[in-house]
């Protein structure tokens, strides 16, 4: 069965105990999912609503954008468990073995590529937050910080997931690469991130 087809109790125990997935990928990607479908939810209370006719069709196209990427970070959940299974393969190889250090150096960058995934798809996401946060129903307000606090989270929990990796690789020019758009996107989208959450809470304090 996959994780996303467990109940919530089921995937959460799961994660709580000593199977290495799913793990803070696993979850990176999913806590990214609910931010992003949290966003979309601000969308549904706002479509249909006389007083937002004018984004009715802005609206719907980020809502659909949305939801693409909150399947998408469905999808990475499972894929950062099976990116992860060659890995763990490799560290059993035998340290005498001429291969070792090739196939754990690939394995190494193979599991780089979902955590790389799902903060782009954070980015994208947060992006759409944004624009349902300015022009979504004043009642999902809330909502809509909400899911920039998630989705920057799932941003920072999916970096440490590559930095863990690149850490270790031989090829430092590939390390410092990955590293490098790492920091990219989290320097502007969490930045982004907590303008949203500020802005949300100005408006609800004011």
């Amino acid at each position: 069965m996959k994780y996303i087809e467990k109940t919530v109790e089921d995937f959460t125990s799961e994660l709580a105990s000593s199977q290495p997935t799913p793990g803070g990928g696993g979850a990176a990607a999913l806590v990214g999912a609910l931010g992003i479908a949290l966003g979309n939810m601000v969308g549904a209370l706002t479509v249909g609503k006389p007083k937002y006719a004018e984004h009715e069709g802005e609206i719907r196209m980020l809502m659909a954008e949305a939801s693409r990427i909150e399947k998408e970070l469905l999808h990475l959940v499972e894929e950062d468990a099976e990116g992860f299974k060659p890995l763990a393969e490799a560290y059993g190889i035998p340290k005498d073995n001429p291969d070792r250090a090739r196939i754990l150096e690939d394995a190494t960058k193979a599991a780089c590529i979902a955590p790389m995934a799902m903060m782009r798809a954070c980015a994208r996401a947060m992006e759409i937050i944004e624009r349902f946060k300015e022009i979504g129903s004043r009642l999902a307000i809330s909502d809509a910080g909400c899911a920039a606090v998630l989705c920057k989270s799932a941003m920072q929990a999916a970096a440490l997931n590559v930095y863990i990796n690149t850490k270790s690789m031989v090829d430092r020019d590939y390390a410092d690469e990955l590293n490098g758009e790492v920091e990219e996107l989290l320097d502007e989208y969490c930045d982004l991130a907590d303008e949203i959450y500020e802005d949300v809470t100005d408006t609800l304090i004011e």
